[in-house]
């Protein structure tokens, strides 16, 4: 498909922002042309919500919190502004993983048609592709999602998911529209690495192909036969500039695919725009901070499209400023919702603070481990944080407390390990968290600074959720050694020597079991994590620190040598989260 193009691709700070109104913001990109035969296709996307429908925080007198509710706002003042004729809004997929509504309407509520169908259908949707947290859920919810959303006309496209029975796409594969005057193709595609890291149940019956091995034949194959004049890959996956590889597949096909407009990417929880001289990517972050627009503007010259040019915009949202009239239309789902999270379940002596976990032992992850080895009767644990910076305040435990101990939907496993493995896979864990200590940093930290805005943040380098700690033993992780020499085990909790050579059960999470390849005829499979700690907290009434954190249960592990390193250790803790 030769195309003549123009390309321009520039960041959020050189694109226009107008108000229409005072309440009513639309986001107009530049070079928007008046010539009566041209026309301009603005392609609205989303993509990792993560249950983020409606606005409230569910805490009377908490900040709103970003959502649908607020993007939606914005799209309307897009299509009031240019015309419905020629927006077309897309998601990404995580739509459904991640909130308390997605949780109650998912596994709770199983007879209502599903919130978020209901949310796609009032906001316009022209389509949404799938998400690992989607598949993560269960047939039972994707299934249902997928039957609720094509009864509105919303396709909910993977074309790279195929049915192991004949080959063909398990949801679906493309859909065609007719925006700004043009013949636009839609194709979506779900990540590619989904069976690494999710539990076989969840996916039964379904291949995932990789996409840099279908994509290309998808495009030539359909464009062959509904001959479009706009092509959109509407794909789960991380843009993989600095990290490619099968779950990160955005930014290789941005770079090779031919007779494509548009990458619209997600997965990665990134912020990322780029344009070369024939193909926009776009990416736009998650949890409904952002939201991607990309402008196409078709000049044409004897009824045909002659030349083409592209603007892209990153969009940040104002959680505090949504569309009232959607939120009042959603309000009695959030009073179910509300009801149920705020259901007592038992009591806590002590404050859950989960940023703690990233400078040693605490009553977080002391307490996911202690239910961990109670449930399964393991030898040891392996857990990470999973909330980055979440509290929960002594005193009465509510149910959606729990979504701040355990935010997903993972299963508990048990799996065999050597000992020599588990001292091995936390040399690893632990270097993905903290470096060798060179007179300032210990946790493996980065700057970044703000240039539009100024101030500097830190953040890890790496993904906080792969920071396993162990309970059940004694140990210790000496900052000052290199990869390999860190971790010094000196007992099992209860004061029995560690055997390297000895097999024990390990109980950890679905997705570390699966990521690390321990899941093939090495598991026995428990329940979700999140309700088994539901129901030990409801059993044992209240919970103390010596009931989460009993040494002779999970045992002691702690960051050497104190002193300097340990200094450093706070500064970098600070660096963080603030004093």
């Amino acid at each position: 498909m030769k195309r003549k193009t123009k390309t321009v691709c520039r960041g959020s700070a050189q694109l226009a922002v107008a108000c229409l109104a005072a309440a009513c913001m639309v986001i107009l990109l530049p070079g928007r042309c008046n010539n009566p035969v041209d026309s301009t296709l603005y392609l609205v996307s989303t993509n990792d919500c993560h249950g983020k429908y409606l606005d409230s925080s569910y805490v009377d007198g908490e900040l709103q919190q970003p959502s649908l509710c607020a993007i939606n706002r914005y799209v309307d003042s897009i299509r009031n502004a240019v015309g419905k004729r020629n927006v077309l809004l897309l998601d990404g997929g995580d739509c459904l993983q991640g909130d308390y509504a997605s949780y109650y309407y998912n596994f709770v509520d199983t007879v209502s048609p599903h919130l978020f169908a209901r949310v796609a259908d009032y906001m316009g949707y022209d389509a949404v592709c799938v998400g690992n947290h989607d598949v993560e859920t269960g047939h039972p919810v994707y299934d249902r999602v997928a039957r609720d959303l094509a009864s509105r006309g919303i396709p909910f496209l993977a074309a790279n998911a195929v049915r192991v029975s004949d080959g063909k796409p398990y949801f679906g594969e493309y859909k065609v529209f007719r925006r700004a005057g043009a013949k636009v193709l839609v194709i979506g595609y779900t990540n590619a690495n989904i069976k690494a890291w999710l539990d076989g149940r969840l996916w039964s019956g379904i291949d995932f192909k990789s996409l840099t091995d279908v994509v290309q034949d998808d495009v030539d194959r359909i464009s062959a036969r509904v001959k479009p004049d706009v092509v959109v890959v509407l794909a789960h996956t991380g843009v993989g500039r600095d990290d490619p590889g099968l779950e990160n597949q955005g930014y290789e096909l941005y770079t090779t695919l031919r007779g494509v407009d548009f990458v619209i990417c997600g997965h990665d929880h990134a912020s990322y725009a780029a344009a070369n001289d024939s193909i926009c990517i776009m990416d736009g972050n998650s949890y409904c901070k952002y939201f991607c627009v990309g402008e196409l503007i078709m000049h044409r010259k004897g009824g045909k499209i002659n030349s083409r040019e592209f603007h892209t915009k990153i969009v940040k949202v104002d959680a505090g400023r949504v569309d009232s009239a959607m939120s009042a239309r959603f309000n009695p789902d959030y009073r179910k919702v509300r009801d149920y999270m705020f259901r007592e379940v038992g009591e806590l002596r002590f404050p859950v603070v989960t940023r703690d976990a990233y400078r040693g032992m605490c009553d977080y992850m002391n307490l996911n481990h202690t239910v961990a080895l109670e449930e399964t009767g393991a030898d040891i644990s392996l857990l990470a944080p999973l909330t980055y910076n979440g509290v929960i305040p002594a005193g009465k435990v509510l149910y959606r407390d729990m979504f701040t101990l355990y935010p997903y939907e993972n299963q508990l496993f048990v799996v065999k390990l050597a000992g020599r493995e588990v001292r091995e896979y936390l040399e690893k864990s632990y270097d993905l968290w903290i470096g060798t200590f060179d007179g300032s940093h210990v946790l493996r930290i980065s700057r970044k600074d703000n240039q539009r805005y100024g101030g500097v943040s830190w953040s890890f380098v790496n993904r906080p959720y792969s920071f396993d700690s162990a309970a059940g033993l004694d140990y210790t992780v000496d900052v000052t050694k290199p990869f390999g020499s860190r971790v010094k085990i000196t007992s099992m909790a209860d004061g029995t020597p560690f055997d390297e050579d000895r097999v024990y059960d390990v109980a950890t999470s679905s997705y570390r079991s699966n990521v690390c390849g321990w899941t093939d005829g090495n598991t026995v499979k428990m329940r979700e994590m999140r309700e088994i700690l539901c129901e030990w907290i409801e059993r044992n009434g209240t919970v103390t620190p010596e009931m989460a954190g009993d040494p002779g249960v999970v045992g002691t592990w702690r960051f050497v040598p104190d002193g300097t390193a340990g200094k450093a250790l706070e500064k970098d803790y600070k660096l963080l989260f603030g004093e």
